[in-house]
């Protein structure tokens, strides 16, 4: 529909409280809500794209540190809006639920549903302005802290249309630094590519010492989505199996391609929203795929393997999948929009999706067969699990019922006031067992590698002595059964020497929880503990290094002492309790870094890289690292 002007635009209620409770809005106030402003104002140019009006947006980080955004799209109407007697900008951009989403004719779908984003961006900014580039005229209007400086004017002509934002965060909401990621921006907006196959998005960082830029653009959308997370895996079959059908207003699309790893890798998306938490179309999708490899079950060699049916964990074992709904209607759960809540879509997508399943498995035996039996012995290695398990349970390393044996625990019961050092090392573990504060830190010491569960399944781990004393302690189980309400400690903090063995077992642990515990890295309870490498010592004057950069800084400010002292530790051994205490123990002076889960993607390539099978792509990692990474061990 052509005709898109001030008349579509509903105002549903004014903007207030936005100021007061941004996080109501975008989530929280940290960077996470940071970037959720971009990701509004881009929401609504992927819109336009859906609409059939835009192919191309550019974001940028200007050197200033503000964001621009841009599009080709219509241009957001300037005329004068029929109730609020002002431009259709100036409602759009100060009015909360107002926006062309509520008019049926203007977007058959949108992400942006709630109509909420501009105005948004707008209140949370200092500034922001916004060019619009309609009808042969560019309109301009500037607004501080959400209100109008000017009414809408006219600037100049213009042969293109669009709309162009900019706009700087406002500093008194965003108490951490406005410092956007380019990182965390590139694979949101890569992620917008694939899901919209055609549109061309770049993103640009101007900022000084940073000058870099990436265009994406991919024609073969979310076929190519899968194909870029199974990068450095090994498919079952070259093609990812792929449909897109449209039915009862509603387009379900699918790609799906399994691996010969023990993990499930599934995305799935409404209207372009990152659906974290799933919802009825998810619900509907794995439905349709356990029901019908089932069926072809029946029928196949396998089925003497196993006495039951498959279980859903089953048959998406090695599943890379990105399942993308358009919904006329959506009816998310909040205005971050990460549950769909649609009743009605549950049925509809699992009934299409059986019936695609269906057809490409007729049309690929052999294919069929290698999926089956990868579930089959998924199915045969749960049932190890579940027996170790209940082996587990009766020993009582699952869930709190018994404590290692190993275990130095404090005498705080208060999971949030507690935290636990899993320590490498026996020398190391006594030392911090005798330096730390009993009331609220537990010592759990490690002796040698654990299991690298990127090659193990679940029954593998539960059955590996070095792990058992992990989950016991921590107390909230493992897998599909983690429970993080149930954590002991809220903060886990992982002591290595900083060495190559060091961080060889800082990496296996971070890749079992991961795997196995990733709520406890989304919710922010996983650290690591950063040891100093240096002792220096000048008669009374005794400082600690954490690299040779702080050493180089310390030796120039002693710079005229009589004797400097320089020890090099080789590990945490080698550090007496007080020591230990004093460099990476006591809140007051040591330095811990939290790990938090940023990017899926990038942490499961990142992992698949270092622990998978595939040498090629571990190769690759080092060569190109080699000299920004001084010793890597993996």
């Amino acid at each position: 529909m052509n005709n898109y002007d001030a008349q579509h635009i509903q105002v549903l209620k004014e903007l207030e409280a936005v100021r007061k409770l941004p996080s109501m809005y975008i989530g929280s106030t940290s960077v996470e809500g940071l970037h959720h402003l971009v990701y509004e104002i881009v929401d609504n140019s992927i819109d336009e794209a859906l609409a059939g009006y835009c192919s191309r947006i550019e974001v940028c980080i200007e050197e200033e540190g503000f964001i621009r955004v841009e599009d080709n799209g219509r241009g957001i109407p300037v005329s004068e809006h029929p109730i609020e007697k002002v431009s259709a900008l100036e409602v759009v951009m100060t009015r909360l639920h107002a926006g062309g989403k509520f008019d049926k004719g203007t977007y058959k779908v949108s992400g942006g549903l709630h109509g909420v984003g501009a105005a948004v961006v707008n209140a949370l900014s200092e500034w922001c302005e916004v060019s619009v580039h309609r009808e042969g005229k560019e309109h301009f209007q500037r607004y501080n802290r959400g209100i109008p400086a000017e009414e809408v004017k006219v600037i100049g002509e213009t042969s293109i249309t669009g709309t162009h934002f900019r706009f700087l965060p406002d500093r008194k909401i965003f108490k951490e630094e406005v410092n956007f990621s380019y990182d965390v921006l590139s694979n949101r907006l890569r992620e917008l590519a694939f899901l919209n196959k055609g549109i061309e998005i770049s993103l640009i960082d101007k900022r000084i010492g940073r000058n870099q830029s990436r265009t994406f653009k991919f024609e073969g959308g979310i076929k190519y989505f899968v194909r870029h997370l199974n990068k450095n895996k090994t498919p079952l079959h070259e093609e990812p199996i792929w449909f897109e059908t449209f039915r009862e207003g509603v387009t379900v699309e699918a790609a799906v391609q399994y691996n010969d790893s023990y993990n499930e890798t599934l995305f799935s998306f409404v209207n372009n929203i990152n659906t974290r938490e799933g919802g009825t179309h998810l619900t509907g999708f794995r439905s349709a795929l356990t029901r019908t490899i089932n069926d072809f079950l029946k029928s196949s060699k396998h089925s003497k393997k196993i006495d039951d049916t498959l279980s859903g964990d089953d048959v998406r074992e090695g599943l890379t999948c990105v399942l993308s709904v358009k919904v006329p209607k959506p009816q998310f759960e909040g205005q971050t929009k990460s549950k769909l809540g649609n009743s009605e879509v549950k049925g509809l997508v699992e009934k299409v999706v059986s019936e695609n399943f269906i057809s490409w498995f007729e049309e690929h035996p052999k294919v069929v067969d290698s999926i089956l039996e990868k579930a089959v012995t998924a199915a045969q290695a749960r049932a190890a699990a579940r027996r170790a398990r209940d082996l587990t349970r009766r020993k009582g390393f699952l869930e709190g019922g018994g404590l290692p044996g190993k275990l130095a625990d404090c005498a705080d019961r208060d999971p949030s006031n507690c935290e636990i050092y899993i320590v490498e090392g026996e020398s190391a573990g006594g030392s911090a067992k005798m330096g730390r504060n009993r009331k609220f830190q537990a010592i759990l010491p490690m002796f040698g590698k654990t299991i690298n569960v990127e090659k193990a399944r679940l029954d593998k781990v539960l059955g590996n002595e070095k792990m058992q004393p992990i989950i016991q302690a921590l107390g909230a189980s493992v897998g599909n059964e983690f429970d993080v309400s149930k954590l002991r400690y809220h903060k886990i903090i992982i002591m290595a020497d900083a060495d190559v063995d060091g961080s060889h077992i800082r990496t296996l642990l971070l890749t079992f929880f991961f795997r196995y515990m990733q709520p406890a890295l989304d919710n922010g309870h996983v650290f690591l503990a950063m040891p100093p490498l240096f002792k220096l010592s000048s008669g009374k004057k005794i400082a600690y290094a954490y690299d040779e950069g702080e050493k180089d800084a310390v030796l120039s400010e002693w710079d005229g002492s009589k004797q400097i002292n320089i020890q090099r530790y080789k590990g945490l051994g080698e550090m007496n309790p007080d020591q230990l205490w004093e460099t990476t123990m006591d809140p007051s002076t040591r330095s811990i870094k939290q790990v938090k889960l940023e990017d899926f993607v990038v942490a499961d390539e990142m992992f698949t890289t270092l622990m998978g099978e595939e040498v090629p792509p571990r190769k690759k990692f080092i060569e190109d690292n080699a000299l920004s990474v001084a010793q890597l061990d993996v």
